[in-house]
């Protein structure tokens, strides 16, 4: 059977391979071919499979010529946990896929089920990343994608309060976004983040560093009994504090110069150089040292250091924000 051309940037290409461990983008890989398969054909066909439900056999009958020669989309998860002797299925049906047919394979991307993940690129699957988010600026870039998807502009600070309020999870970051679009008209800023996420924002642990540095105690102090009433491990909170600290260390010591110029130097996004010159303002040399001291202490004490890491995160708290009006 003649093998259909295939692009990378057709959902409906004979196979689409999605890689990663991103629930999320994962997900949003099969809708679009799914998507796109039903705005060909209404009626087309999914098939939804996990690995024990593929057994030897299967996919040869779900990929059989079909009297009516319907549409059909055939999505395989986990794809890295099929069996050796499906897999020798599919690396056959890959040879010679079949018309009318879009095959999607859900793979980790790891090292198990490896001879299959380059099969199906060496038959030319059309590749789409999936990718884990585990750093902070990944997640904020994924914020700004999202609102650029959806057509509307968002502030950089609107995105960082998102992150900081929403935490690691992408669905509930793409929820959120979506539900501002949809509920708040012009560009969206970091006081409309605030005003609809509020309880989490005070939940924050860098709210909780925000106000501790900028030498409001007693406000620093309630964003810290509030986060830990909610959950906020506390080593998440010494953490903030620590990057706080050092961020105002690293700009005081920095040279004079323009917002980007001072960002590629320091390794901070443009916007944080704004926001941090504003916090250091009371803060010296001798302040920074006292602060960082008081962190360190505390994030010993959060784990397993001291008998009480709440005394410690305010102890903490206490001395940063008194850092601030060091003079």
């Amino acid at each position: 059977m003649a093998t259909r051309k295939n692009s990378n940037d057709d959902p409906l290409a004979p196979l689409t391979l999605a890689v990663g461990q991103e629930d999320l983008l994962l997900d949003r890989a099969v809708q679009q071919v799914v998507a796109a398969a039903r705005a060909a054909d209404a009626d087309t066909d999914v098939r939804d499979l996990m690995p024990d439900q593929l057994q030897p056999g299967t996919l040869a009958e779900l990929t059989s010529p079909s009297l009516f020669a319907e549409r059909k989309v055939v999505v395989v998860r986990n794809a890295q946990d099929l069996s050796a002797d499906t897999i020798k299925d599919v690396k056959a049906y890959l040879e010679a896929p079949a018309e009318e047919i879009t095959l999607v394979l859900l793979h980790a991307g790891g090292v198990k089920g490896k001879g299959l993940l380059d099969a199906a690129r060496k038959a030319g699957a059309r590749e789409v990343a999936c990718p884990k988010t585990t750093k902070p600026a990944e997640r904020l870039s994924f914020v700004r994608s999202e609102f650029r998807a959806l057509g509307r502009s968002a502030t950089p600070e609107a995105g960082q309060a998102l992150v900081d309020s929403i935490g690691s999870d992408l669905r509930e970051l793409a929820s959120a976004v979506a539900q501002l679009c949809a509920d708040v008209e012009g560009t969206i800023d970091e006081a409309v983040v605030g005003r609809y996420y509020t309880g989490r924002a005070e939940a924050s642990s860098f709210t909780v560093a925000d106000r501790a540095v900028e030498g409001r105690a007693a406000e620093a102090l309630e964003a810290l009994r509030w986060s830990l009433s909610t959950g906020v491990a506390p080593v998440l909170i010494t953490s903030a504090l620590a990057q706080g600290v050092r961020a105002i260390g690293k700009l005081s010591s920095a040279r004079g110069g323009r917002p980007a110029d001072l960002a590629r130097e320091l390794g901070m996004p443009p916007w944080k150089i704004d926001r941090v010159r504003q916090q250091m303002r009371g803060w010296t040399p001798d302040g920074v040292a006292l602060a960082l001291r008081a962190v360190a202490e505390a994030d010993a004490g959060v784990k397993g250091g001291g008998d009480d890491p709440e005394y410690a995160l305010e102890k903490a708290v206490v001395t940063v924000a008194r850092a601030a009006r060091h003079r």
